[in-house]
């Protein structure tokens, strides 16, 4: 093993015995649960689909491609529309809040399926305007740009579509990494939101022209009743729901804090609730009622196991929406959505936990290391941040160190060039894989949880499957589209 040229800091601390923390379901009740509803998100995404393509069957799809010629490029335009419109409206629903899929795929793996049903939507809505261009052109025997100008202006409500076509290109190119990289999460939002209006756009044109839509009582109640689910989706669980819960509890600011050089905490108190079922290691949507730009949500984790009627987030301060959270004042009503997200212990599968996290993807570890069951000593948190001042939820984790034996290394420092460049160029000398199994030499008993920023958590994943770990016990979570 190569020599470090730094040592690594520890901090490790002896106190008094561990506090009950039995929790309430066992693990593999939790775990059972888990897959359960993946099993049925999955199965409802499945079936839908297969109806997509029973219908385009049913309308002499197979039959029209053995055709070949114009009724060949027809029909897969027609199967590329319905399989495109089909995910279009499931992207939708999968920002929707929905509990099925929340609970079924979390919400890093919801963030990931939207934005690659996302782009398959797209690429797919393309092809099925060029296929039916040149196959319409070849069947009247006319130019292709003919044929496209005449479907844009002769052809009931292809204006409209052409509208939202328009928009969701712009939501398409925004979404592109580095394009998002150049705008401010804010203005990217509001730019995103348009795709609800080029769905909505879309929608005329396939009632009024889309045979495959109007052409059986089966594909009539489908797409109907698909549309209205996917409406009443997002009043209910983006509008309704928040609005509720945030007026039936009464969440409101208790107070703030400043949380290490470059973090605040928000402490907030509300009316029962324990009646949420939050867990340490999830997330909500918070708005808070303090005046302009209420409106703009941000998802926040928890910072610390939920107690009694108490909550408390914790952020690195990096723009205008973080800068605001440290103004708020004590009694500032909030507007939450959640709770939200997979990494809680319902995941864990062994007896010991390896929490690594970077700058503000420290808060939820410490919260699940706050509400988690494990004998002392069999928690390790590894912490990284560019400057030791700036680490979040230290006192929180010097209690930990404490009270439950906690062993916390941190690995401070700017991020190493080369090798992997999830460490700090102070342990550049180490290689990943074998800095992990010093640190836990009994790595088979270990879940580990990582939260930090994308590139970050890829290139540790790969060095913690290097180290030997499967990949079911390491437990993650992106909140990036």
């Amino acid at each position: 093993m190569a020599s470090p040229t730094a040592p690594i800091s520890v901090a490790r601390r002896r106190g008094a015995s561990d506090p009950a923390m039995a929790p309430a379901r066992s693990i593999a009740a939790r775990r059972t649960d888990r897959i359960a509803w993946n099993l049925a998100a999955s199965g409802v995404i499945w079936l839908t689909s297969l109806v997509v393509v029973a219908l385009w069957v049913k309308g002499g799809g197979i039959e029209a491609i053995a055709a070949g010629g114009a009724d060949f490029l027809n029909t897969t335009g027609r199967l590329t529309g319905l399989i495109s419109a089909n995910l279009l409206l499931y992207q939708v629903l999968l920002m929707a809040r929905v509990p099925l899929f929340e609970r079924g795929f979390g919400r890093d793996g919801i963030t990931r399926m939207h934005r690659l049903v996302g782009f398959w939507s797209f690429w797919l809505l393309i092809a099925h305007i060029v296929l039916l261009v040149f196959g319409y052109a070849a069947q009247a025997a006319i130019n292709p740009l003919v044929q496209l100008w005449q479907f844009v202006w002769d052809y009931s409500g292809m204006l409209l579509a052409t509208a939202g076509t328009g928009l969701l290109i712009l939501v398409v190119v925004t979404s592109i990494r580095r394009a998002r990289r150049k705008l401010r999460y804010e203005s990217w939002h509001l730019l995103h939101l348009y795709g609800y209006l080029g769905v909505g756009l879309a929608i005329p044109h396939m009632l009024w022209t889309g045979a495959d839509f109007t052409a059986s009582t089966v594909a009539t109640v489908y797409w109907w009743g698909l549309w209205a689910v996917v409406a009443a989706s997002v009043l209910i669980f983006r509008i309704g729901m928040p609005v509720a819960r945030s007026l039936r509890h009464d969440v409101r600011v208790a107070s703030v804090e400043r949380d290490g050089d470059r973090g605040v905490a928000v402490n907030m108190r509300g009316r029962n609730l324990r009646s949420l079922g939050a867990q340490p290691g999830q997330f909500f949507v918070w708005r808070f009622l303090d005046g302009a730009g209420w409106m703009r949500g941000h998802p926040f984790s928890l910072a610390a196991a939920p107690r009694g009627d108490a909550m408390t987030i914790s952020a690195r301060i990096v723009g205008d929406g973080t800068q605001r959270l440290t103004r708020l004042r004590r009694g500032t009503r909030v507007v939450f959505e959640g709770p939200y997200g997979h990494m809680t212990g319902s995941a864990r599968q062994g007896t010991k936990m390896l929490m690594i996290g970077a700058g503000a993807g420290v808060a939820p570890l410490v919260a699940l290391l706050e509400g988690e069951a494990y004998a002392r000593g069999a928690a390790t948190l590894i912490t990284r941040d560019h400057v030791d001042s700036e680490g979040l939820r230290r006192g929180a984790i010097g209690r930990l160190v404490a009270s439950r034996g906690v062993q916390h290394y941190t690995l401070d420092g700017p991020r190493a060039r080369s090798g992997s460049t999830w460490l700090p160029a102070t342990h550049a000398a180490w290689k990943g894989a074998d800095l992990i199994r010093h640190l836990t030499p009994d790595l088979a008993s270990y879940d580990v949880f990582l939260c930090g920023p994308i590139p970050w958590m890829d290139s540790l994943r790969d060095d913690l499957r290097a180290a030997g770990v499967p990949s079911d016990r390491i437990h993650r979570e992106a909140f990036a589209v």
